[in-house]
């Protein structure tokens, strides 16, 4: 465990670091997200009906019963509907507005950091909020809770599933390059409460630092990746991110 005034040297430094950036990543996962009431895949709250959330969120589900994924899907949109961003989520929207050179990395699917006024957010794992075409792509806005089943493609009448990456799925190869591409030309990253477990985004902050980055990561308890990080604080995000970001 870190001692006090080592944690304190570290936020600090971590402050100093976000002051003096013109390029900034950031990365966030679900412990972001949960500080505004966001149930978790990996809590205890993991089990819909007697169904595990991991179970459903496949594309072998959706083939075998679509029905069923949509009404898990429903229920999702129904706890997201009326949560608010948190702390964090506007410290980060205010980061973005401050530096000339901002990319919001999210493995979340709720859409909260776009309403806390982040513009600049690229989603590895989509939004819940969207729907695409399981025939033809196309993707669109659809806020409706619940969606009537089926939903349909307006363009080709094909089934429509929620526009998140499942378990098994790959992520965009767009999204995957921007991502990237973000990564290699930063100046800070900050990761902010992630698993550390769950690839491609579990290695970015390793990847930002061998590109020359200082990398921070802000989580509850310590990854897989902290010590071979440049910093990590433990606590809430919400407690940590708006003193980093000042």
């Amino acid at each position: 465990m870190t001692r006090p005034d080592q944690a304190a040297e570290n936020l600090l430094r971590v402050k100093e670091k976000v002051r003096d950036a013109s390029r900034v990543v950031v990365l966030t996962g679900a412990g972001v997200s949960a500080e505004s009431g966001v149930p978790t895949f990996r809590g205890a709250g993991g089990l819909w009906r007697q169904y595990k959330a991991t179970d459903l969120a496949t594309p072998e589900a959706f083939a075998r019963d679509p029905r069923l994924v949509w009404e898990f899907y429903n229920y999702r949109r129904e706890v997201l509907a009326p949560l608010e961003p948190n702390a964090a989520h506007r410290a980060l929207a205010d980061l973005e507005r401050a530096k000339e050179s901002f990319v919001l990395l999210t493995q979340n699917i709720d859409g909260l950091h776009q309403a806390a006024g982040s513009r600049n957010v690229v989603e590895l794992h989509g939004n819940i909020w969207r729907v695409r075409c399981s025939r033809c792509g196309n993707r669109k806005e659809d806020r409706r809770v619940p969606i009537p089943y089926p939903p349909v493609c307006e363009s080709c009448s094909g089934m429509l599933r929620p526009d998140v990456v499942w378990f098994g799925e790959s992520l965009d190869p767009d999204v995957f390059r921007l991502a990237y591409q973000a990564l290699e030309r930063c100046d800070v990253m900050l990761v902010i409460g992630t698993s550390g477990v769950v690839q491609p985004a579990a290695s970015m902050g390793l990847y930002a630092k061998e590109n020359g980055a200082f990398v921070a990561e802000i989580n509850l308890e310590p990854t897989p990746y902290s010590r071979a990080l440049s910093v990590s604080l433990q606590g809430k995000a919400g407690d940590l991110v708006p003193q980093v970001v000042v």
